[in-house]
């Protein structure tokens, strides 16, 4: 393992504070994210059984339904009781974004659906994607999550205390660093703009790269709904909401008010035996149903 470390902060709120299944599973918001993810994922994945590695996996909420898709996993996280649990699901180990211990071009799907979150440096961000871009086999998918500059905005209205000193003075902060610092509730973290988030991606070598709005435009209305007293958002507005997610697609200007982005990228064919392959390009949005 590498001597790289997490931010202590980071390595209490999910060692010791937070149950991140518990979320994805719980939350009407969190549900949305898991649906979503899995939806945007399979069109892009190569037909089971492909090798994917899980970085930053937790406790294997999503190798579980690619393991049950028919996909051969390895999950990497440097949480050690999410490795423990994680190790039910699938092949799991302790490791670290940044560094990782897989030889090259030896998967054929990289995910990295929650280490860029919590690396604020972005020479930490830009190792994470090298590393995945040197695991994935020529041709490979690589797919990154990140959380959206712009969701703390949405989501302290949801607690309806947003024009409170406290809350208004942290929430512009973060939209002015792209930056929370963790000193309470949530932990330190990072908060990317779409464009950002792809530059990212093609900066590290990756070609064909797109972003998506996971939630959608209309999430922070179910998050809402679920704060309030009584039996919480109905099914009429859960549909609603991840439908409007889905007809968001091809608007980028829609990216900005999801919770979290997810972009995928290709990885390159060597020069000397490229495919014939379209010149690389990075797409803000989606243009697969427009």
């Amino acid at each position: 393992m590498s001597n790289l470390e997490l931010a202590p902060s980071v390595m209490r709120f999910y060692g010791e504070t937070v149950n991140e299944d518990s979320r994805l599973r719980s939350s009407a918001d969190g549900r949305m994210e898991l649906v979503r993810t899995q939806e945007l994922l399979r069109r892009f994945l190569p037909p089971a059984p492909a090798r994917v590695l899980d970085v930053g996996g937790a406790t294997g909420i999503h190798a579980e339904w690619l393991v049950k898709d028919g996909y051969e996993v390895t999950l990497v996280d440097p949480v050690p009781r999410h490795v423990e649990t994680a190790s039910a699901v699938c092949s799991a180990i302790v490791g670290d974004a940044r560094d990782l211990h897989e030889p090259d071009d030896s998967f054929d799907v990289v995910q990295l659906l929650g280490p860029l979150y919590h690396l604020p440096d972005p020479e930490d961000r830009t190792r994470a994607l090298a590393e995945a871009n040197r695991v994935v086999k020529p041709g490979g998918l690589v797919a990154a999550a990140a959380i959206n500059r712009y969701a703390s905005l949405f989501e302290h209205v949801t607690y309806a205390h947003l024009h409170t000193e406290r809350i208004r003075d942290s929430v512009s902060e973060i939209l002015e660093t792209a930056v929370y610092d963790g000193v309470r509730g949530f932990t330190l973290s990072y908060f990317h703009r779409a464009e950002e988030l792809v530059a990212e991606l093609v900066a590290s070598g990756l070609e064909d790269v797109q972003v998506f709005g996971i939630e959608g435009p209309a999430w922070s209305l179910v998050k809402a709904a679920e704060q309030q007293p009584g039996e919480g958002p109905t099914d009429d507005l859960i549909a609603s909401a991840m439908e409007a997610a889905r007809m968001a697609e091809p608007y980028p200007e829609l990216l900005a008010a999801s919770s979290h982005l997810l972009a995928v990228g290709r990885a390159p064919y060597p020069a000397a035996s490229a495919a014939p392959t379209a010149p690389q390009t990075a797409e803000i949005g989606n243009s697969h149903n427009s």
